[in-house]
């Protein structure tokens, strides 16, 4: 087993670890992707995915090794299918504007955060 230094990421078990829990993130929004109806703003899906994408790019941030990824041209696939379903269906679910708005904002936030990280990793 490798260690390169004290924290409690620095190992190849670590790491290890570390891969099998973002290639479920990962995972679970590609299945997400892969039925549009899943991602509709009041089904599971439609919200849980935002929340992997975060936690995705907040686990990628730190720099530990072992982190799964999507590659950018994923990552702006997921953007564009995720946002052409939240806009076609939020109405439907009469939100008040200012949610709306702000809501949306939030959601592209998230998604430029998770490009711009990809963009990142694949220029290192």
């Amino acid at each position: 087993m490798g260690t390169w230094s004290h924290g409690n990421f620095d190992d190849d078990t670590s790491a290890d670890h570390l891969s099998i829990l973002t290639s479920q993130l990962v995972k679970e929004v590609e299945d997400a992707m892969a039925d549009p109806a899943d991602l509709e703003p009041d089904e599971y899906w439609g919200c849980a995915v935002p929340c992997n994408l975060e936690l995705l790019t907040l686990i990628a941030r730190q720099g530990w090794v072992g982190v799964a990824f999507p590659a950018a041209d994923i990552a702006k696939a997921w953007k564009q299918t995720y946002l052409r379903v939240w806009d076609d269906n939020i109405d439907g679910l009469e939100p008040k504007p200012e949610y709306k708005r702000l809501r949306r904002e939030v959601l592209v936030k998230t998604f430029d955060n998770l490009i711009e990280e990809a963009v990142r990793r694949e220029a290192d």
